[in-house]
């Protein structure tokens, strides 16, 4: 068995759980810097609106979550900044997923755990009908999600905390 293999043994893989919110609230704001980071009242309204677009990765070691990957179903085709802020644009039956945060604690970074979160998000989401996968993500980040089988559209109208960001997508 690799290491990689034994290093996801670890984890368990599921939907989020409401009095797990402080926990993503605290990951957010360690894996991102303020003035990009989600507040702690958009994630709350998130959470509890589209709850079950937020794959989370449980060390089961700790009982706690050391990763997740959330995002908000629209028929809309591209990236808009009021996702990250108002969860009412989310749309259960919507056929893509605006990604809008992949979130990994440093202890568990560099080991395929973002990786193996996107992967089963793709997976799930397929399965459950959906068209594509869409986020946003700043320059250095670009080759990472082209391993993970995303293609880069160019720079996006999004200007979320003044940053020039790419917008890439997954098709399904």
């Amino acid at each position: 068995m690799s290491d990689s293999k034994e290093f996801l043994d670890r984890f368990e893989f599921r939907t989020i759980a409401e009095n797990e919110i402080g926990q993503a609230i605290n990951i957010e704001h360690t894996c991102f810097p303020p003035y990009e980071a989600c507040s702690p009242e958009n994630m709350t309204s998130r959470i509890k609106k589209a709850h079950d677009f937020f794959l989370v990765a449980v060390d089961k070691e700790t009982g706690k979550i050391a990763g997740f990957l959330n995002g908000i179903a629209t028929d809309e085709t591209e990236f808009k900044d009021e996702f990250f802020t108002d969860a009412g644009n989310h749309d259960d039956k919507g056929a893509n997923i605006m990604i809008c945060g992949l979130d990994v604690l440093p202890g568990y970074q560099m080991k395929g755990l973002a990786r193996e979160l996107v992967r089963r998000y793709q997976i799930r989401e397929r399965e459950r009908g959906r068209k594509s996968l869409v986020l946003t993500c700043l320059d250095n980040k670009v080759p990472m999600y082209k391993k993970f089988g995303f293609e880069d559209k160019g720079i996006s109208g999004s200007v979320w905390a003044g940053e020039e960001w790419h917008e890439m997508i997954c098709v399904l």
